[in-house]
């Protein structure tokens, strides 16, 4: 394996969201196979205007980070709602549910986390609810 790789995530990698039924709400590319990552992942998402993901989840063991890049956003950590703005970056640790919901311009955001991991994530569909 090369010191590096490039991948362009958002044109060539596949959006795993019409598989489960999210599009055309969400759009989301995991990077973490095409960046050949061997201890963190990359992800795209673009959550469509007002659209809230339709689960929380949280993670056992990986930490993440989530930049807005363009659009707001608000995201539910646990019992708290934190707004976005461009470019904020949100930290949110192990054991932390979450779910994202766009603002009316809708969103774009690059996830990051670590250690990678195949497998930790405790989904609850519905758990965001007002």
């Amino acid at each position: 394996m090369s010191g590096y790789t490039k991948a362009n995530i958002k044109h060539e990698v596949e959006d795993h969201a019409p598989k489960f039924g999210l599009s055309p709400g969400l759009e989301f590319r995991s990077g973490r196979q095409a960046l050949e990552c061997e201890q963190s992942g990359a992800s795209y998402q673009r959550i469509a205007p007002d659209f809230r993901q339709p689960f929380g989840h949280a993670h056992k063991q990986q930490e993440e980070v989530y930049v807005l890049l363009s659009g707001s956003a608000r995201v539910k950590l646990d019992d708290d709602v934190v707004e976005l703005v461009p470019f904020d970056a949100v930290r949110i640790a192990p054991g932390v549910m979450r779910c994202v919901e766009a603002g009316p311009e809708g969103a774009e955001l690059i996830l990051f986390g670590a250690p990678r991991v195949d497998s930790d994530a405790e989904m609850i569909q519905g758990w965001w609810v007002d």
